[in-house]
Order: C-alpha cells, then structure tokens, then sequence
C-alpha cells in the first residue's frame, strides 16, 4: 500500500497524490470542471441521517464515529470500497472532505477504517 492522508479540498498536494472526495454532498460554491480532486466517492460517505444526527456536534463524535464505523462494514466488499483499495494499491491517497474541521468528520474514520481493513 502507499500513503493515505486526509485534508480539506483546496489543499494543495503532490502531483502523485490522488485526491479523493468522500463527502455525499457535492461542496458549495465549487463548480465541476474546476474542482481540486480526481474523483467522487459519495457512497462511502455517511448515510444523510447519520449526517444529519451528527451535526458535527462535538459531544456526539464518539458515537458517530461508532456509527459510521458500522455502515462502512456494510461497504466493505462494495464496488466503490473495492474501486478505493484498488486505487490506493496503486498510488497514494488523499481522502478530501469540504468539512471545515477535518478532525472532526467522517474522514479520520474512513482513513482508520481502510487500514483496519488492510491490517
């Protein structure tokens, strides 16, 4: 495997990095032809009400991340899953989310979910 890292869109990075925006919503304000990321995976973002509970609340962030955890088992053997790992076989990562706290989101867990899975 090589690097996987995660930032906010806009980050700049590497030439070699792909950059992979794991949010189900497309960010406001960005128009497609001029985004900053090489692909969309929507489908392993969190589910709308899982989102919606969360709420980027702080206090809940424990039970979000357990939640969340729980729909990415759900995904593991699905076709954008596979898509992901088969990218990052090949060449470093970025995961990129519009969340403006990044710490605080969904893509710490999907990062900590992907090597759990390669362990």
């Amino acid at each position: 495997m090589h690097g996987l890292t995660i930032g906010r869109t806009g980050t700049e990075t590497d030439s070699d990095i792909y950059r992979i925006l794991v949010d189900r919503l497309w960010p406001r304000g960005v128009v497609k032809t001029r985004r900053s990321w090489d692909a969309w995976f929507k489908d392993l973002a969190p589910t709308s009400d899982l989102r919606k509970w969360y709420g980027h609340e702080p206090e809940r962030y424990t039970e979000f991340r357990r939640r969340y955890w729980v729909e990415l088992e759900q995904h593991r053997a699905g076709p954008a899953m596979l898509q992901l790992l088969s990218i990052w076989h090949e060449q470093p990562i970025m995961l990129v989310t519009a969340t403006k706290n990044v710490d605080l989101s969904h893509v710490p867990v999907l990062r900590d979910f992907l090597w759990h899975i390669m362990d």
